[in-house]
């Protein structure tokens, strides 16, 4: 026998679980359904994140039905995961409405619409300091900004000028596909940044030209969110939640009413500044906002075509 008391549970207070109040219930257990991907997303179980998810789509069909902007903020690994396709069919189809990255989306977009290929190897190529030197590339992104500087904003130069030269994969293009359908296409570029200004043929004054009119153009595209737009980001950790929380801030500034609308995040990590500047912060006086962790080559394809699905059937 033990030489330690135990405590006495005979006096224990219990309850019935008729009476008690449960955070799950079998109403909210998924439904295997197999006939339409819509079906599938609409049997998802009605918690936490699959519950968020279809409450998200149905924000997003309000926005296209009420002819609320949806507007896709996005860095440079959506391009490198091969989905450029699934969001210019949705440029195409009208749902989205304005486009906003960082300036490595340029350059991965400017890759595959020129050559059809891009990402090199950083590790091996930053040993020999041949990273970033592809003339291409660069000299040609910083001949089109170049050009541009006192006429244009940094997207719709790029998108310009793939445009005019018929690049030969113009039709995985985000900027071409966005110039050609009269989408704003912003770029947001923190100098330094991206290989473009590794070399000597970088303007400085010519891309902050570019990039602070992109800005402001980011800024008036913002005003058509109130009451009911959505914001996307898709996997910028960094630049875009700052570019956001700036943007919101010069809206409201101005006197515009920005609240009541709807944001998100897709990213395949939790991160600080896309969690607070994103769907916290901007959505407290009206609205919400989701956060989605999962791989893009899956999350992406799997959203646009719920929201495909679902906007057929609206």
């Amino acid at each position: 026998m033990s030489k330690f008391t135990e405590i006495d549970l005979s006096n224990l207070k219990k309850n019935s679980i008729k009476s008690r109040s449960s955070l799950v219930k079998k109403g909210s257990f998924s439904k295997p359904v197999l006939n339409s991907f819509n079906e599938f997303t609409e049997s998802l179980p009605k918690i936490l994140k699959a519950n968020e998810f279809n409450e998200l789509l149905e924000k997003c069909v309000q926005a296209y039905e009420n002819g609320k902007p949806i507007i896709l903020a996005l860095g440079g690994h959506v391009i490198k995961c091969g989905l450029a396709p699934n969001i210019i069919e949705m440029m195409e189809l009208g749902v989205i409405t304005g486009l906003a990255s960082n300036g490595s989306v340029v350059i991965h977009d400017y890759e595959i619409a020129m050559f059809g290929e891009t990402s090199e190897n950083v590790a091996a190529a930053l040993e020999t300091g041949e990273f970033g030197m592809a003339i291409e590339t660069c000299d040609g992104i910083n001949k089109i900004i170049s050009s541009a500087k006192n006429k244009l904003g940094y997207g719709e130069a790029i998108g310009k000028d793939l445009i005019e030269r018929n690049a030969e994969n113009n039709h995985l293009s985000l900027f071409a596909n966005a110039y050609k359908l009269g989408i704003p296409f912003t770029v947001h570029v923190a100098l330094g940044t991206d290989i473009v200004h590794q070399h000597e043929t970088a303007d400085g004054a010519a891309i902050g030209d570019c990039s602070m009119r992109d800005f402001r153009i980011l800024c008036n595209n913002l005003i058509q969110l109130n009451d009911g737009g959505v914001f996307l980001n898709f996997g910028s950790a960094v630049i875009m939640p700052e570019v956001f929380l700036k943007a919101v801030t010069v809206v409201r500034n101005l006197g515009f009413p920005l609240n009541n609308f709807y944001t998100a995040v897709f990213d395949m990590n939790m991160h600080y500044r896309p969690r607070t500047n994103i769907v916290h912060r901007p959505t407290l006086s009206g609205g919400k906002g989701f956060y989605f962790i999962g791989h893009h080559e899956i999350m992406i394809p799997l959203f646009f075509q719920a929201l495909k699905e679902r906007l057929k059937n609206a």
